[in-house]
């Protein structure tokens, strides 16, 4: 049976089964083992490039990480006696080769710089997914919005029937605010993409390492430099979960609004059949239950955020095992949201929006009132508050009619707007929802126009983000490849 080989010089006494249970990270481990193979891959090429273990070692240890690589590690590596993935592989290692050679591929390092090099490592892949995903779900929100140009709806404010407006125009919204989501992923990952691997402990190493050739191999830009900052601080992943909780609270509200949306009292839209489900016991159920376990899923991540910061706010420098249990949160969220925005996606691209129902909705409530303010500012020369107060008036009186209006002006004002030549004909031209929206072309407004540019806008700037991607993507792959085809070339 293999043991626990850091123990078994200063502790040699037995742990109690709930002591190595409570100290095992395994479970989260899970998501860097493979990680940690190619950094074992780059430490131990720049250990034989440097010197520091010789060739016939190198070797062995080589063809031993490959083969781990191709096959996977053994379940015993994963075994709650090590405290985690990196001891279980080194005593794999070790049993394998014995203790001359396996036992010299942890020189140099410690278990502190090699677990926040793998983080970086893995969650380098995850943030470039999420951005992925970001795009895709973006790319939905655009197409659907180019279906809809003209698809007249209810704006609101205070869940309020507020001004009329578009679908698409809608949709563009929810669009440039997933847009910040991903300009936020892209810059927390150049905080991501730099090495601590050859900090150590924290103070690095009296060997003469070479940690630039390192962080080349594992695709990394730049070196995290200090080393004590290096192998303590977490702040990366914290603001990549900062960045997850903000872009999950976008899904939620967008969730929502498609719940609210499906109805009886809204009908706008009705979900595909395959993100529903229905009652146990009332047949005539079709319940939006994707959206409302994404809308949990938002709380979840905030709440994976808020134990990381209360984890690490008062620890001091340099490395304190209480690190160990940050990592969990950090997965959680990122599989939560690497779950949701697919689906989200899905969910907005087989939706189908009942435009007739949208559009009668669209003027209900007054909601052309501001046009008819507008319409006593623009041509009759009436201060904005003045004819804001008119039209007020008229609606607490429940009408937009020249005779309402009429009685409003003088009430409120003294004048008459028919002696000014209002007319029913202006009112009803303006009170359209069509003309409400047709009227506000202005950047990044409503209308037809304005929601053509903003599309074709907006799909450059996703062309450019899908370019930056699929760039970061490609140094990592192309770094990747060379560090395995160096391995290789050492074995054979």
């Amino acid at each position: 049976m293999q043991k626990d080989q850091i123990r078994q010089g200063r502790l040699p006494g037995e742990r109690p089964p709930g002591v190595m249970r409570f100290l095992s990270s395994m479970d989260a481990d899970r998501w860097i083992a493979g990680a940690d193979l190619l950094v074992d891959m780059a430490h131990l090429l720049m250990l034989r490039r440097q010197g520091i273990v010789g060739e016939d070692s190198a070797r062995a240890l080589m063809t031993a990480l490959l083969d781990l690589y191709e096959h996977g590690l053994p379940g015993t590596a994963f075994d709650e006696r090590f405290e985690d993935i990196h001891a279980g592989k080194e005593a794999y290692l070790i049993e394998r080769l014995g203790e001359d050679i396996g036992g010299r591929l942890h020189t140099g390092r410690s278990r502190n710089d090699e677990v926040a090099t793998c983080i970086r490592l893995r969650l380098r892949d995850e943030v470039i997914a999420l951005a992925r995903a970001l795009i895709d779900l973006r790319q939905t929100l655009l197409s659907v919005a180019g279906q809809h140009e003209g698809t007249v709806m209810p704006g609101f404010t205070h869940l309020q029937h507020a001004q009329p407006t578009t679908l698409a125009h809608h949709l563009l919204a929810y669009e440039q605010a997933f847009a910040r989501d991903f300009e936020r992923l892209r810059d927390a990952y150049a905080r991501v993409d730099a090495s601590p691997l050859g900090s150590a402990a924290f103070a690095s190493t009296g060997f003469p390492i070479d940690r630039e050739y390192a962080a080349r191999l594992l695709g990394f830009s730049r070196l995290a430099e200090n080393t004590m900052d290096a192998v303590s601080s977490r702040d990366s992943a914290l603001e990549v979960m900062a960045d997850l909780a903000i872009c999950m609270a976008t899904a939620s509200r967008l969730c929502e609004e498609l719940i609210v949306w499906s109805t009886a009292f809204a009908g706008f839209v009705r979900l595909d059949d395959a993100y529903c489900s229905s009652s146990s016991i009332m047949p005539q159920k079709k319940n939006p239950d994707t959206a409302e376990i994404m809308r949990a899923k938002a709380g979840s991540v905030a709440g994976e955020l808020a134990a990381g910061l209360m984890i690490v706010k008062g620890l001091p420098m340099s490395y304190n095992r209480d690190l160990q249990e940050l990592t969990p949160h950090l997965w959680r969220s990122v599989e939560a949201a690497r779950q949701s925005l697919p689906l989200l996606s899905g969910m907005i691209s087989t939706v189908a929006f009942d435009a007739d129902r949208m559009q009668r909705e669209a003027g209900r409530g007054f909601a052309t009132a501001t046009e008819v303010a507008d319409l006593l500012v623009g041509r009759y020369d009436l201060p904005f508050r003045t004819a804001h107060r008119i039209v007020g008036r008229a609606v607490r009186h429940g009408a937009l009619d020249i005779g309402t209006l009429e009685r409003a002006a003088r009430e409120a004002t003294g004048i008459s707007l028919v002696e000014r030549g209002l007319s029913q004909e202006q009112i009803d031209a303006v009170l359209d929802v069509r003309h409400a929206v047709a009227v506000r072309d202005v950047p990044g407004g409503p209308a037809p126009s304005a929601v053509r540019s903003q599309i074709e806008e907006r799909q450059r700037r996703l062309c450019d983000d899908a370019a930056w991607a699929d760039g970061a993507a490609a140094v990592i792959q192309n770094a990747f490849e060379h560090l395995l085809t160096e391995a290789r070339r050492l074995v054979s």
